[in-house]
């Protein structure tokens, strides 16, 4: 099996314990500052903490439509979640799973740096199209943006 890890930092003006609060509800504000992207996340198991389980439904915007995800990771100390996603159209017929383990960082300045680390198992040897990793970090740069400007024009939200 392949195993390919790639990773992205956006720096942000805002407070990581803001954006953490955020993404700690993120099938509420996601699928509301980027329907595009995502169209909905909806709980099947668990209470929103640690192996929780939901279906993540696509926005027209993304060349896929569904996957399933496992919250492995919630350290609110650490502004820290980790998720695998391991089912669905998503994983595009290559993919065994994904694991993205998402981290703010303060700065001095009171803002954060939002640091997105994604480990792709594939079912086999076969090299992962560098199409495939440029859609899916595009799209989570694209949705960290809609929050972030969600909460700049919202900033008694989280």
């Amino acid at each position: 099996m392949t195993v390919v890890t790639t990773e992205f930092e956006l720096s942000s003006s805002l407070p990581a314990s803001k954006l953490f609060k955020a993404y700690d509800d993120f099938e509420n504000v996601a699928p509301k500052v980027d329907p595009e992207t995502y169209k909905a996340l909806v709980t099947v198991e668990g209470d929103g903490g640690v192996g929780t389980i939901r279906d993540v439904h696509f926005g027209d915007g993304m060349p896929f439509k569904s996957g399933k995800a496992k919250l492995d990771v919630v350290d609110k100390d650490n502004y820290a979640i980790s998720y695998t996603t391991y089912e669905g159209d998503v994983l595009m017929g290559v993919l065994d799973s994904t694991t993205h383990h998402i981290k703010f960082t303060p700065t001095a300045d009171g803002g954060c740096v939002y640091k997105q680390t994604i480990v792709y198992n594939c079912k086999d040897d076969t090299p992962l199209a560098e199409e495939y990793i440029n859609i899916a970090k595009e799209g989570l740069k694209k949705t960290f943006k809609a929050i972030e400007s969600h909460l700049h024009a919202n900033p008694h939200a989280y």
